[in-house]
């Protein structure tokens, strides 16, 4: 069985669940979530806590969701309860980022701006040449903060790009050892 399926969910203080049927309603300080758990698991709540039992422990399906169910349980409680947040660093001569309204206009090098109009619940701001998105929804933050840096990936000759903050790139020499050797 799921190691991480067995553990329980603490809730934080103004976060509540409630459970009806197949629907887990999860209200929060960032919003309301709504979340449909799948066939064959059983959420409880009590003292404090949010627990996911698997009601047929043999079905591969069903251990197959026990852990991602309660890890999805568990992304929902935090989201809406603090939130979750991507940093992307911009790094080249002349990239710029500006918020006209609420949509992000990227310069990144190419004959036209880049648009990107945030999702329904999701917040993205420029913070010192920095782009930052922030949200409830863990998957949808990923998602377009992805979105954004496929745009203009770093490069691995000069690094050029837009990465995640603090993301490592693996440079490459370039053409100056093949240079040298002919004359």
């Amino acid at each position: 069985m799921s190691k991480i399926g067995k553990l329980p969910i603490p809730l934080a203080n103004g976060v509540n669940v409630t459970v009806s049927g197949d629907q887990v309603q999860v209200t929060g300080v960032k919003g309301n979530v709504s979340y449909t758990i799948p066939q064959g698991m059983t959420v409880t709540v009590a003292d404090g806590r949010v627990t996911v039992e698997a009601e047929n422990k043999n079905d591969r399906t069903v251990r197959a969701m026990y852990g991602l169910t309660r890890a999805n349980l568990a992304n929902i409680i935090k989201g809406v309860d603090t939130g979750f947040e991507k940093k992307l660093e911009m790094t080249g001569v002349g990239y710029k980022a500006n918020m006209q309204g609420d949509t992000l206009v990227l310069s990144l090098g190419f004959s036209h701006p880049v648009k990107f109009a945030p999702r329904e619940g999701l917040k993205v701001a420029v913070v010192d040449n920095a782009i930052v998105v922030s949200g409830t929804d863990k998957t949808l933050v990923g998602e377009l903060a992805a979105e954004i840096r496929a745009v203009r990936p770093p490069e691995p000759y000069k690094g050029k790009g837009i990465r995640y903050k603090g993301e490592h790139v693996r440079r490459k020499a370039g053409k100056a050892a093949k240079a040298a050797g002919a004359k």
